[in-house]
């Protein structure tokens, strides 16, 4: 599945319906425990908080998200969420191997808090090379050249 990388700012919220209409649906079928708010409230304070949505594109529509807070030199990533008819196809370790793409050619990098992490977004990261901090507060993913990622 050739799956691309689609960063959506509030700019380009604003500016395509279609990228409004598959954002919300992403959201939507996310297990209610995922999303600290309701839909359209997450998405939207989000993004008035000067964050960005890092999305899987395939055949023009969105199909894959994960909430990004830039700080200083790193991305924190929350909230990864896969629409449910493309689940178990490979979308969200694309999604988030084309994420960590972008942080190493912007020189930033990659943080997820465990405290909220379900299980299997934990053992995902692990999969795809980040590592638990020494005191479990986060997962790391180390993009130098020494840290095994390109």
């Amino acid at each position: 599945m050739p799956v691309t990388l689609q960063q959506v700012d509030q700019a380009a919220w604003e500016a395509d319906a279609q990228v409004r209409l598959d954002l919300a649906r992403i959201y939507a079928d996310a297990p209610a425990e995922r999303l600290p708010l309701p839909v359209d409230e997450f998405i939207r304070d989000h993004l008035t908080s000067g964050h960005l949505f890092s999305c899987a594109r395939f055949n023009d529509r969105l199909l894959g998200a994960v909430a990004v807070k830039p700080y200083q030199d790193a991305w924190w990533l929350s909230n990864l969420c896969v629409r449910r008819t493309t689940r178990r196809r490979g979308v969200g370790s694309r999604l988030l191997a084309l994420v960590s793409e972008s942080a190493h050619a912007e020189g930033r990098r990659l943080y997820a808090d465990s405290a909220h992490l379900p299980v299997a977004d934990q053992m995902l990261l692990a999969r795809l090379g980040y590592r638990l901090t020494q005191d479990g507060d986060y997962f790391e993913l180390d993009l130098s050249p020494r840290g095994g990622q390109q």
